[in-house]
């Protein structure tokens, strides 16, 4: 409901809370937001809490929730349960994560201020116009292997 008590329709909920209708949608069928009976012209009516549980559940992918995480936390919620212990283990969970990648993210950097360091004295000493074979340098045995970058949503 808004401030003046109306219920709200999808779109609405989807500009108070910066996603788009399809969004708003997907969500109910996956069970982040109540199913709700269709009005006589086809329409559901959300309530204001339903804008609040949309800006918690952005904000919670935003640490790195999965919305297959949320849907089973808040369905829990919703019939009663207190699914704390689980928000708290899956949060510890992804602040480990976290930190092994900016474990990660550090050894990398180390290693690509050093190569950087490496090829522009190379460069330095490679004659005008000659080629210095920066990127060939990677497959050296001496270059150590640093991993793949994680491409994980956070």
């Amino acid at each position: 409901m808004e401030a003046n008590g109306r219920a709200l329709h999808s779109g609405r909920v989807a500009e108070l809370t910066g996603v788009s209708p399809d969004t708003i949608r997907h969500y109910e069928r996956i069970g982040i937001l109540a199913r709700l009976p269709r009005t006589a012209s086809g329409y559901r009516l959300y309530g204001e809490d339903s804008v609040e549980r949309v800006r918690l559940v952005q904000r919670a992918l935003r640490l790195g929730f999965t919305l297959a995480e949320l849907s089973e936390i808040l369905r829990a919620r919703d019939k009663g349960g207190t699914p704390c212990g689980r928000v708290l283990h899956l949060a510890e969970q992804k602040l480990q994560s976290l930190e092994q990648q900016n474990a990660e993210l550090q050894r990398a950097r180390t290693y690509m201020k050093t190569l950087v360091r490496q090829w522009r004295a190379r460069l330095a000493k490679t004659q005008p116009g000659a080629k210095a074979m920066l990127l060939h340098s990677l497959v050296d045995s001496a270059a150590p292997m640093i991993r793949k970058p994680l491409r994980k949503k956070l």
